[in-house]
């Protein structure tokens, strides 16, 4: 129980430093947001909880074929935010982002990668 309270704390404690160095700037925190932090994080858990190497490894093959399709909602809601305030553009992006991943997943099995 406690490895999994400590688990929780040291990841609570980088998106809470992450939002902070946000607020003070747009860039180093797109910058610090943009780092692989949390799948890092991922894989030290992984590792520690002595998950076996393919497990680890499949986990860092399927995250990097799962950022791809997320991209494009970092170009839409800085557009979006504007015209219809921040829920409007949080859910547009978000359906955007699900529709992105069912394609991209579509156009990937043709190509022998299952994501979905």
């Amino acid at each position: 129980m406690n490895w999994i309270v400590t688990k929780y704390a040291i990841t609570a404690a980088l998106v809470v430093l992450i939002s902070e160095f946000a607020k003070r700037s747009d860039r180093l925190g797109g910058f610090i947001a943009a780092l692989p932090t949390v799948t890092v994080l991922t894989l030290i858990w992984l590792h520690l909880e002595q998950q076996p190497e393919s497990k680890v490894a499949n986990h860092a093959w399927y995250t990097f074929w799962y950022v791809i399709p997320t991209l494009p909602m970092f170009l839409v809601f800085p557009l979006l935010l504007p015209r219809f305030g921040f829920w409007p553009t949080l859910a547009a992006c978000i359906a955007l982002t699900v529709a992105c991943f069912g394609l991209f997943a579509m156009l990937l099995k043709r190509f022998g990668i299952t994501l979905l």
